[in-house]
């Protein structure tokens, strides 16, 4: 069947719309012959080329940042498809346009055997029951979906709609290829700005370039802008300069969103430059980040935990410092306090790195859930009463400070983890000397029985290392005597990792 046949009122409206249009929608490729980038996807020999070519579309996912050519994609298949083609907006869109493009979709179908290319851009915006609206009419090839999303798909779409559709992504278009688009601009003087008589000064050409992020959209439209705001010269000519560019541009292009996958991509990358020593990677995740409009608060989270989870015992001051950088940005506001965030960020890169703290927790929640809860041993508990003194509550506990070197030989656990260790310090930092004293502190006759640390001195009597001090260079000399070759060695800890929420690193 045809194409349903456009009125004079349509002629008349498209023609006013398509002159008024900004330049990035009147540019807009007709063809994929014309289509620039993406040669992933719509090269030759390409799927997605043979489907729209050859008319032989299926339901399909755009997935891609802003100005890479999703909603063109659409409109060439409009142009090749025979099938009747339903744009819809999931901004404007509801659950009742859904089904009066479903109804009139299933009549068209059974009336004239002519199928409908259902195209809803921005369909991350539909939510879970709208989403289901379309399935059973997606699945019983009633209609062919073809939605467009800035958005990762595995979050926004449901997957059992995503399972009944193919993804394609669409990349940040090159300078090369958005350069295309502007020359092509530039002459055009039938849809573009030939007849401005315009020049783009290479500088300036440049400037653009790099400012529109990748973003075909933003690039045309600051260009065309900045024609339409420079007067002619003496010779007719409007010869566009790099100041030209910056007021039409105003500000880049930046690609950032604060819920969705970029967020989590970007403290992903922020959370692992910390924990790879990488200051100045470090530093330029968190910028992009908070020029991204990211909560500071929430990024100053997230450092507090990288200081526990990454650094540890290895430097006991990153946590403090990092809990002052959130009470900084709190007090302060922006943007001096993205300097407190900055100063921790730099700090916990350079410090000396350990996930023994976190390791040993993990392992201790594994014998909380999993091992039988076993009483408190009678000699730990307290003993506030008579009748529990009569009851053997605190009976034979011995108070450390009485003993020499604050030492007992005692039991803390619960029977069935008699002599569980799971606290396995690292050499690095701090914890070196952390090493250091449970190694003396095990060597010692009134030790309780247990497997013995590592580097533990060769004289037992020897006396404990001098006050441990939090703030020692990470590396500092120790003052024990050398380690002892038949010390025994002390059973490594699994590298076990607890699981985690999505986002989290």
């Amino acid at each position: 069947m045809p194409k349903q046949q456009k009125t004079l009122f349509d002629t008349q409206r498209d023609d006013a719309l398509k002159q008024g249009a900004p330049l990035a929608a009147r540019m807009r490729p007709r063809s994929l012959d014309e289509f620039v980038g993406q040669d992933q996807i719509v090269g030759e020999g390409k799927l997605l080329r043979r489907a729209i070519g050859g008319d032989t579309l299926f339901s399909l996912i755009l997935w891609g940042p802003p100005g890479t050519g999703k909603t063109t994609l659409a409109q060439i298949v409009a142009q090749k498809t025979n099938a009747h083609y339903e744009p819809l907006s999931a901004v404007s869109a509801g659950v009742a346009d859904l089904r009066r493009v479903v109804k009139e979709a299933q009549d068209r179908l059974g009336m004239f055997s002519q199928r409908t290319v259902v195209f809803i851009d921005e369909i991350h915006r539909f939510n879970k029951a709208q989403q289901d609206a379309v399935l059973p009419y997606v699945e019983d090839g009633t209609i062919i979906l073809i939605g467009a999303t800035t958005e990762n798909p595995s979050f926004e779409v449901n997957s059992a709609l995503l399972s009944r559709a193919r993804v394609f992504t669409l990349e940040a278009l090159t300078d090369e290829q958005i350069g295309t688009l502007v020359d092509r601009a530039l002459v055009d003087s039938e849809r573009g700005l030939g007849a401005q008589n315009a020049l783009l000064a290479a500088d300036a050409r440049g400037y653009l370039l790099n400012m529109a992020n990748g973003d075909a959209r933003t690039a045309l439209n600051a260009l065309e802008s900045a024609v339409l705001a420079k007067p002619p010269s003496v010779g007719g000519k409007r010869l566009i300069t790099v100041e030209d560019i910056r007021d039409a541009l105003q500000t880049r292009a930046t690609r950032y969103d604060k819920t969705g996958e970029l967020h989590y991509n970007a403290i992903s990358a922020l959370h692992k430059c910390v924990r790879d020593s990488d200051p100045d990677a470090a530093l330029y995740w968190l910028g992009r980040m908070l020029d991204g409009g990211e909560d500071p608060l929430y990024v100053a989270r997230r450092v507090v935990r990288m200081a526990v989870e990454d650094i540890g015992m290895a430097d006991p001051q990153a946590l403090p410092l990092t809990i002052a950088a959130q009470q900084a940005v709190h007090f302060l506001g922006r943007p001096e306090g993205d300097l407190a965030l900055a100063q921790a960020v730099v700090y916990l890169a350079q410090a000396p790195k350990s996930n023994a703290v976190y390791r040993a927790y993990a392992e201790m929640m594994k014998d909380v859930q999993e091992t039988r809860n076993d009483p408190v041993p009678l000699h730990l508990r307290n003993a506030p009463t008579g009748l529990m003194q009569q009851m053997g509550y605190g009976k034979g506990y011995k108070y450390a400070h009485d003993h020499e070197g604050a030492q007992v030989d005692q039991d803390h656990f619960p029977p069935n983890l008699a002599g569980r260790r799971y606290y396995q310090p690292t050499e690095r930092g701090f914890e070196q000397q952390v090493r250091e004293r449970l190694a003396w502190r095990d060597a010692l006759p009134s030790a309780a029985p247990a497997p013995a640390r590592p580097a533990a001195p060769p004289d037992e009597a020897a006396p404990p290392p001098d006050a441990l001090d939090p703030q020692a260079i990470a590396g500092e000399e120790s003052q024990l005597p050398p380690e002892d070759d038949g010390a025994q060695v002390r059973r490594p800890a699994p590298a076990k990792r607890p699981s985690r929420r999505r986002g989290e690193e």
